[in-house]
């Protein structure tokens, strides 16, 4: 079982549009569905996905849970609700009451306020939902997201895409690893081991693996196999390359640690964090 813990869906030639990507990307603007998915990642053993947002409209969480009513490929949404509004827990408690609403995503732009306001109390909403918090973030924002994790333990929270970590076959940069190994210490933080070949210095990425083995060597050593999850990044993966490459790149890694460990960073892992459906 490989879980794909991190695609994008969306379609603008819906009567709305969409808010993301704009009409001159000419990579990404264009309808991108569960089958499009499914035609690219089940020749490499995926067998679901969960979808993380794509768009900053509230209503676009509903129309993906109403994309997943009649598709089983979804098994989790990670949405987007904006906090620190009055009609936060409003929101979540709405889309919460379908089992595969499994979390939000913020930036991490808003790690810069959570000493202030209601943001806190807006994160025990989500605990009080049994509801993640993935974060789009750098390495800017570790203060905000120790003091999170230490305030709220119950909250389990996904790093997006390592972090935002420049890749270019060489040891990464000293302040991102010393804040891999300080974060690690919270047990319910999470790295989704996502976004590798966009990082990539070099573009199109390159397909050998030592080129990206002293970066995976720092999450090893940080997270070890319970906290790392695997995430494509599709479809803005192609920026770097395409399904296959970015897949074989990790299957490498982790099915050399072993079965257990593999099994773990395909699908167990994300289960523990996202508790994403059985469908």
């Amino acid at each position: 079982m490989i879980i794909d813990t991190h695609t994008h869906f969306y379609d603008p030639l819906r009567p709305q549009g969409v808010p993301w990507p704009s009409e001159d990307n000419e990579l990404l603007y264009r309808t991108v569905l569960p089958e499009h998915h499914r035609e690219v990642s089940t020749s490499e053993g995926v067998t679901g996905t969960v979808v993380v947002e794509a768009s900053s409209w509230l209503e676009d969480n509903q129309w993906v849970l109403d994309l997943a009513m009649n598709d089983s490929w979804i098994v989790g949404l990670v949405g987007h609700v904006e906090p620190g509004r009055e009609g936060f827990a409003a929101d979540i408690e709405r889309f919460a009451e379908n089992p595969l609403f499994r979390g939000v995503r913020l930036g991490g732009g808003f790690l810069e306020g959570i000493e202030q306001g209601s943001l806190l109390d807006d994160m025990e909403v989500l605990v009080k939902n049994d509801l993640e918090l993935d974060l789009l973030m750098n390495i800017d924002h570790w203060d905000g997201l120790c003091f999170l994790a230490e305030r709220i333990g119950e909250l389990r929270i996904v790093v997006n895409h390592l972090a935002s970590v420049q890749i270019d076959g060489n040891q990464p940069d000293s302040k991102w690893e010393d804040c891999m190994h300080r974060v690690s210490d919270f047990t319910q933080v999470y790295m989704k081991v996502s976004g590798l070949v966009e990082m990539a210095h070099v573009q199109p990425a390159p397909t050998d693996l030592g080129y990206y083995l002293p970066t995976l060597d720092v999450l090893w050593e940080s997270y070890g196999e319970d906290r790392l999850i695997y995430g494509s990044n599709w479809p803005v993966s192609d920026i770097g390359g395409n399904y296959s490459t970015v897949i074989n790149l990790v299957r490498q890694y982790f099915n050399g640690k072993g079965e257990l460990a593999a099994s773990k960073y395909w699908w167990q892992n994300a289960k523990a964090a996202y508790k994403w459906l059985d469908r």
